[in-house]
């Protein structure tokens, strides 16, 4: 038995439980808290590929175990997190929202079997597309004035649902050798945008608009690889 294998297996196990505190916390209306659990999946979910690299340890086991992991924390978590908030007004029509479950579950297979994305990705991430909908469900539901403005949001759960599985490239920063000045770009505004949210959050005490800096950088992700990708092609 190669014992270092478990310890990037438990530092995914770590991702899962941090994806399953999230779901109880949406249901529990803790939305801040929810998307912070999220986050720290998301902390996880890095270090433990990282792990599994350095210690020379990779596991077929540990590849499903991740997959699993990822699935919770950043398909179901924040489609529990959108259920939830919408529901006061949406009533169960809010369920739509968990569609978004399934094409994250469907987005992670397809990964594991793609030849393509190993320095970039072939639709959005499931981690970017979480912490979009984290920094939403973070906000007071109190900021939709008006009921049509939550089916606006069922339908961009659903074009998040296309974009988790569309085959259009997205930059990684395992890609930074042929995507440095894209990154860099990238990194300058998402700098921008978080230190416009977190003056917002300390003028107005807020601590949420410091957390929808996330769904604002991810945002502007999606906007640059989307330009990105309409750039016409060098011959």
């Amino acid at each position: 038995m190669n014992y270092k294998r478990i310890i990037p297996d438990t530092i995914t196990s770590c991702n899962l439980l941090c994806g399953s505190i999230a779901v109880f916390l949406a249901t529990q209306g803790a939305f801040m808290w929810a998307f912070v659990f999220i986050l720290a999946g998301a902390f996880f979910d890095f270090f433990d590929g990282l792990s599994a690299r350095l210690l020379k340890a990779p596991s077929p086991i540990g590849i499903q175990l991740d997959s699993l992991a990822d699935d919770i924390t950043f398909g179901l978590a924040p489609s529990m997190m959108l259920f939830c908030w919408l529901r006061p007004i949406l009533g169960w029509w809010a369920g739509l929202a968990l569609i978004m479950a399934a094409f994250s579950a469907l987005r992670l297979a397809k990964f594991n079997v793609d030849e393509r994305q190993h320095d970039s990705f072939i639709g959005l991430a499931t981690p970017a597309n979480a912490i979009f909908w984290g920094g939403i469900c973070s906000m007071p539901v109190s900021v939709i004035a008006y009921d049509w403005i939550a089916w606006v949001l069922i339908g961009v759960s659903f074009l998040s649902c296309y974009l988790l599985n569309a085959e259009i490239p997205f930059f990684s920063f395992k890609g930074w050798a042929k995507d440095k000045i894209v990154i860099i770009s990238f990194l300058v505004g998402c700098l921008i945008l978080i230190g416009f949210c977190v003056t917002r959050a300390i003028t107005t005490k807020h601590i949420e608009f410091a957390l929808f800096s996330g769904t604002a950088c991810i945002l502007w992700y999606v906007i640059l690889n989307l330009l990105l990708a309409c750039a016409p092609k060098k011959k």
